[in-house]
């Protein structure tokens, strides 16, 4: 395979799980590029520890000015909190170097329209993060929805939980405060996710009505006190999309405080044909609701392993959050050589744009208490 040689901005979770995924590349059948981690940068030099395991890392920096300046490095991906996001992506660009950025493309709207204007400027091929939909679950809701089964859609949710944030004593981090997260909150941490699908599918919204939620006002500041959450727990958007000439209801959940949700992600469209329905809580059951005559059902079928880049593990095994992830990263690289085809890709900088359109609007929303005209 053709190498392509990688630095990782950021070397935490999400740092790591691209490390564990380009380590083991080989799993993919007949991928024509193997990503080659060659540089890391983070100002928690502990993690380079846990980094020198992988040989083939010859550079560790504080500085990513410094890994920019390698000219062995040819994509990065950068995992650095929202509000670094716009200096980092526009050196990123600037050093013409390719780009897989975490979402959500920038602390705002103004910064993710300026990292947007200068990917047009460039010559960087530059996609943002979005791990879910490349699950074999969502993969079949996608086909299915576009084969034109549905008939008339009557309804679409798109939807992002978490309950981890129920525990009031979780010391606070740099996602529950709006200087480092930004004042869309939990939007911009868990909202490409419910956004992508739709996005791709051509639902732009035209209003959007909001009803944001902050649950928990302090938390432990790790220190013996407490610091001040001003960050958005919970968030829902209730969209009109126009689809064939009628406006459809669409509603975006993203919730950081959700009983009984761990990581849960969840789309379900109804059409006057039928509907599907996907949920990471049954990781491999594809819900399908079909009509025959006055009966109406919802029938379910086990995907099994059945990726959109084909691997080798068995199509009766069960597919996780490392392998989608894997899933994701493939896409980036496949699109980068010009043979992704017709497979699903990554985000792309103008759905991250539209996505923070819609978060903004949200945030007028909540505040004026009326449905928002994008």
């Amino acid at each position: 395979m053709k190498q392509v040689k990688v630095g990782i901005i950021g070397g935490g979770l999400m740092g790591r799980e691209a490390a564990s995924a380009f380590a083991r590349w080989f799993v993919l059948n007949d991928f024509p590029v193997q990503p080659v981690l060659i540089a890391l940068c983070d100002l928690n030099t502990s993690l380079f520890e846990w980094y020198k395991q992988i040989p083939t890392i010859t550079q560790f920096t504080t500085s990513y000015h410094e890994l920019l300046a390698n000219p062995e490095v040819e994509v990065v991906y950068a995992a650095v909190p929202h509000n670094l996001h716009e200096q980092v992506y526009l050196d990123v660009i600037k050093a013409g170097k390719d780009l897989l950025a975490e979402k959500p493309f920038g602390i705002d709207l103004i910064a993710a329209r300026r990292i947007e204007e200068a990917v047009r400027k460039s010559n960087s091929f530059v996609r943002c993060s979005s791990e879910f939909p490349f699950l074999p679950g969502p993969q079949r809701v996608i086909k299915e929805i576009q084969s034109g089964k549905l008939g008339k859609i009557i309804s679409i949710r798109s939807a992002f939980h978490h309950a981890s944030d129920l525990d009031e004593t979780k010391p606070i981090n740099w996602k529950r405060q709006v200087k480092t997260c930004g004042e869309i909150g939990v939007m911009g941490d868990l909202g490409m996710h419910v956004a992508h699908v739709p996005l791709r599918l051509g639902w732009k919204p035209k209003t959007v009505y909001a009803q944001l939620q902050k649950l928990v006002k302090e938390r432990p500041d790790g220190k013996g006190g407490t610091a001040i959450c001003d960050t958005w727990d919970n968030a829902i958007i209730h969209c009109s999309v126009e689809i064939d000439g009628i406006l459809t209801p669409m509603t975006w959940e993203t919730f950081r405080m959700a009983p009984t949700e761990t990581n849960t992600w969840i789309i379900e469209v109804i059409g006057t044909k039928g509907g599907f329905k996907y949920s990471t809580k049954e990781p491999k059951t594809f819900w399908e609701y079909e009509i025959s005559g006055k009966d109406q059902w919802w029938k379910k079928t086990d995907l099994g392993f059945t990726s959109v880049f084909p691997t080798i593990t068995g199509a009766i095994f069960e597919p996780g959050f490392p392998d989608c992830f894997m899933q994701m990263l493939a896409a980036y690289f496949a699109e980068r050589e010009g043979k992704l085809g017709n497979k699903f890709g990554c985000a792309t900088p103008q759905e991250a744009v539209l996505s923070h359109e819609v978060f903004d609007a949200a945030l007028l929303s909540h505040k004026e208490q009326r449905v928002v005209t994008l």
